[in-house]
């Protein structure tokens, strides 16, 4: 009963996200607001960590699941991926780079400011 609970709570939050998005017509995707507002709401301590940690441990436990209707996906298109893999080689190289980038600056400005 207890990880229903949780599992309510973290649902709640993704409908929110969701509705948020319908309503204010954002471009930003429904799940990466509901995420913002679950970290708004652990962060101001509305939600206590306590109150969603075990589903969180479950989740996590079973991430890979979560990755097999994606890997079917790229199965079944494979045909797409055949004609086009220059550009998506290039595309995947370009983005991991940029997020590298991007991740070190982004750290090192965190250290800094720790430091001072």
């Amino acid at each position: 009963m207890k990880l229903f609970r949780q599992l309510c709570i973290i649902l709640v939050i993704c409908l929110a996200g969701e509705a948020i998005n319908k309503f204010f017509n954002l471009p930003i995707p429904g799940s990466v607001i509901g995420m913002i507002v679950l970290l708004a709401l652990l962060s101001k301590g509305i939600i206590k960590l306590e109150m969603i940690d075990g589903i969180a441990k479950f989740l996590l436990d079973h991430l890979a699941l979560f990755f097999v209707p994606p890997g079917i996906s790229l199965i079944n298109n494979l045909d797409l991926l055949r004609k086009e893999w220059f550009p998506i080689l290039a595309i995947i190289l370009i983005s991991t780079i940029i997020v590298i980038i991007v991740t070190g600056l982004t750290i090192q400005l965190l250290k800094r400011r720790r430091s001072l």
